[in-house]
C-alpha cells in the first residue's frame, strides 16, 4: 500500500497563499484517485479537491473553486495543492488520501490517508 506524506503547511495571513504536496512512497498513483481533505475542531472531515491520476480529471469543492488548484507531477510522483486567497475558514489539518479509481466518489472509499499537515489562516 502506498504511504502518503503531506508537506507544506504553515501559517499565513488572510489573502495569502500556501502550497501543499502529497508524496507517495512504495508505489505510484496509477489507478488511484488522490484527494485532499481538511478538518478543524468544529467540523467533520470535508472534501477539498481530487485528481484522477490516470486521466488528470479534477474536481473541487464549491468553496475552494477559483482559489485552489490541484495538480500532479508525474516525474516526482506527487500531487500538489496550490491554495490562493486563503480565508480564515480554510484553517484546519489538511490530509492527502487515495482511493481506487473504480470506487464510489465518497469519503468512505478513501482507504489510505496521510498524517496531515496544519494550515492556519489568521491575521
Amino acid at each position: 500500500q502506498v504511504q502518503l506524506v503531506e508537506s507544506g503547511g504553515g501559517q499565513v495571513q488572510p489573502g495569502g497563499s500556501l502550497s501543499l504536496s502529497c508524496a507517495a512512497s512504495g508505489r505510484s498513483f496509477n489507478s488511484l484517485v488522490v484527494g485532499w481533505f481538511r478538518q478543524n475542531s468544529r467540523k467533520e472531515r470535508e472534501f477539498v479537491a481530487q485528481l484522477t491520476w490516470s486521466t488528470g480529471s479534477i474536481y473541487y469543492a464549491e468553496d475552494v473553486k477559483g482559489r485552489f488548484t490541484i495538480s500532479r507531477d508525474i516525474a516526482r510522483n506527487m500531487v500538489d495543492l496550490q491554495m490562493n486567497n486563503l480565508k480564515p475558514e480554510d484553517t484546519g489539518v489538511y490530509y492527502c488520501a487515495t482511493r481506487r479509481s473504480f470506487t464510489p466518489n465518497t469519503i468512505q472509499s478513501y482507504n489510505n490517508w496521510g498524517q496531515g499537515t496544519q494550515v492556519t489562516v489568521s491575521s
